[in-house]
Formats: structure tokens, C-alpha cells, sequence
């Protein structure tokens, strides 16, 4: 299914021509430490990566009542859509053995019943008692939270503002309309369904930049962690190809860590509108991202690109 599809012809032209987000000024934020290691495979190593990843990047999170945000946005048993069900639940498992109160939840784009995709999804197998601690942030009640954009109010899940710590569990993608989406892009996830309605156009006739930024700042307590073990590449984030990254990336700078993505990936980050927009949020500089675990260069793989998104690679113009 393609998502242009829902988009009426004068809305998908006026955001195939929106200028760019006025980067935001400047912040000296402290050096980041990213963590980024190998891993070939879904398998029994995961939780151990996961762990060194959590520890590498200093995380507390005892007393804690920590929200998993995976990327859930259709159910193809054959493509990389959604993030694996092995790395949440890995996840899961170290931030309960170090204290945390750990709930699931998304909102996805398309699907209304987010239980039966979850559960194809492999969720429910993965993650014991999963049911019983996931919340539909589609149907979740809201609260009223600043302002969207366009004249709209902004409601938010009360079980995202309510989390002391929100980790964002994305897959890394590359995507048809950003260049690329990462753990930032996965707070779209957030928004109720069921008062933007299906598949959250309110989000794209705002403006993906302005969205993507509004949202993670809305959520100031995050940490994310990218499954590029497998990725996908090309036409994402629905109908791309699979690619065989072989990376996990984990860091509390959401910035740092998409920035990161994108090397490895081949893709400057400068290039990519919302994150070069988003100085307030974090580091995108490479001098201020102190990587942990594999280097860059161990790990890096160019990922295919739609041929309008070209100007992505370093050293092109566009």
C-alpha cells in the first residue's frame, strides 16, 4: 500500500515543493556518546548487545516507568517494515532487571486494530505477557499539548506524557518522503488515530520537518535505539528492499544516534532536512558524537536510494 494514495493531489504537490525548516540556532550540548556494534542476526547474542549498548551510554533507569515505542506501520512477512519483535523484547528485559516499570505501546499509521498487526507481527510470541502491557496509542486517552501547526491543537497519548522515559525502537529506513526514518521519524507513531484519523495526514499537511520536530520536542525524555539488523533500503518505508545492515545503534541523544544511522548508511545527516533542523534537540556534528562499541567505518554499508534522494550522499550537491 502507498501512503501518496491518501494524500489528495493538492496536498501531495504542495509538500513535494515545501522549503526547507529554517534550522534552529545553535546549542553547545555535551559530546554524545552513540553505541553502535555488529550483530548478524535476531538470536540469543541480541540481549547481551543490547545490554553493553544501554551501559555504554550511561542509562538509569531504576524506579523508572520506561515506555517502548516500536515502529509497527504494516505487517509483510516477507519486508523489514517493523521493528523486530527480538529487540524489544531484549530491551524489555534489561531495563525490568535494572528496575524499570516497562510498557509497550504504538499508534500505527494505517492499521485501526493495532492488537491483530502487533500479533502478526510476532509481538505477542516475543514478549511474555505483552497483552496485557500494551497501550493503543491510537485509542489512548489525550491530553492537550501545545500546538501542532496549521491552526491545530496538539493531543497527545496520557501514556506517553505520563512515562518518565519514552525509548524509541525504530528501524532503520530509508523513506519516500524524508530521505530517511529513524528514531525521531517514529514519534509520528504517537499520534492518536483517533482524533487525526487515518493514516495522521494532519502530520503531513503540517510539514514532515515541523511535525517530526514539534514531537520529540513534546517527548524531552527519550532514548533510542535503531534496528538496522535488518534494514531496508530503496522505496521505504513500506515498500523498500530488505538490506542486511547488521547494526544495532543505541544512544540518549536522538540526534547523535540518527545522525550516526545516517553514516552508516552513506547518507549525510546535514542533508536531511529535519535533522539538520534540529539543533535544539541534540548533536549532528561528527566531532561531537563520541562513538562507543564498532566504528563507523567497521559498520557502514551505502544504502540504495530513490534517485530524487541522491543528493543525500556525501560530497554531492543539491
Amino acid at each position: 500500500m502507498n501512503r501518496r494514495r491518501f494524500l489528495p493531489t493538492g496536498a501531495a504537490a504542495l509538500l513535494a515543493g515545501c522549503s526547507k525548516t529554517a534550522p534552529q540556532a545553535a546549542v553547545d550540548h555535551p559530546v554524545s556518546p552513540v553505541f553502535a556494534a555488529r550483530v548478524e542476526r535476531y538470536g540469543e547474542a541480541l540481549f547481551d548487545t543490547v545490554r553493553r549498548g544501554f551501559e555504554a551510554c550511561g542509562l538509569n533507569v531504576r524506579g523508572l516507568r520506561v515506555l517502548l515505542k516500536p515502529n509497527l506501520v504494516e505487517f509483510d512477512p516477507d519486508t523489514p517494515v517493523n521493528t523486530n519483535p527480538a529487540v524489544v523484547a531484549a530491551a524489555a528485559e534489561w531495563l525490568q532487571s535494572e528496575g524499570a516499570d516497562v510498557v509497550f505501546a504504538e499508534g500505527p499509521g494505517h492499521r485501526r486494530d493495532t492488537f491483530e498487526m502487533t500479533e502478526a507481527a510476532g509481538y505477542f510470541e516475543a514478549i511474555p505477557h505483552f497483552e496485557s502491557r500494551f497501550v493503543d496509542l491510537n485509542l489512548d486517552e489525550v491530553a492537550h499539548h501545545g500546538e501542532l501547526g496549521t491552526g491545530q491543537r496538539l493531543y497527545l497519548p496520557k501514556s506517553i506524557l505520563g512515562a518518565d522515559l519514552v525509548v524509541s525502537i525504530a528501524k532503520m529506513k530509508t523513506h519516500h518522503w524524508a530521505g530517511v526514518t529513524l528514531s525521531m521519524k517514529n514519534l509520528f507513531g504517537i499520534v492518536p488515530g483517533a482524533v487525526y484519523g487515518w493514516p495522521k495526514n494532519a502530520l503531513h499537511y503540517n510539514g514532515l520537518t515541523p511535525s517530526i520536530l514539534t514531537l520529540n520536542h513534546a517527548v524531552p525524555k527519550m532514548f533510542s535505539i535503531v534496528d538496522g539488523i535488518l534494514a531496508m533500503e530503496g522505496n521505504g518505508p513500506i515498500q523498500g528492499q530488505p538490506v542486511p545492515a547488521g547494526v544495532l545503534v543505541m544512544g540518549q541523544d536522538r540526534v547523535a544516534v540518527d545522525a550516526t544511522c545516517c553514516r552508516l548508511m552513506a547518507i549525510d545527516p546535514t542533508k536531511v532536512d529535519h535533522l539538520a533542523a534540529a539543533a535544539a534537540l541534540g548533536n549532528i556534528a561528527a566531532e561531537k558524537i563520541e562513538q562507543r562499541g564498532d566504528t563507523i567505518h567497521a559498520l557502514a554499508r551505502p544504502f540504495n536510494l530513490m534517485p530524487e534522494f541522491g543528493y543525500l550522499r556525501p560530497g554531492t550537491r543539491g
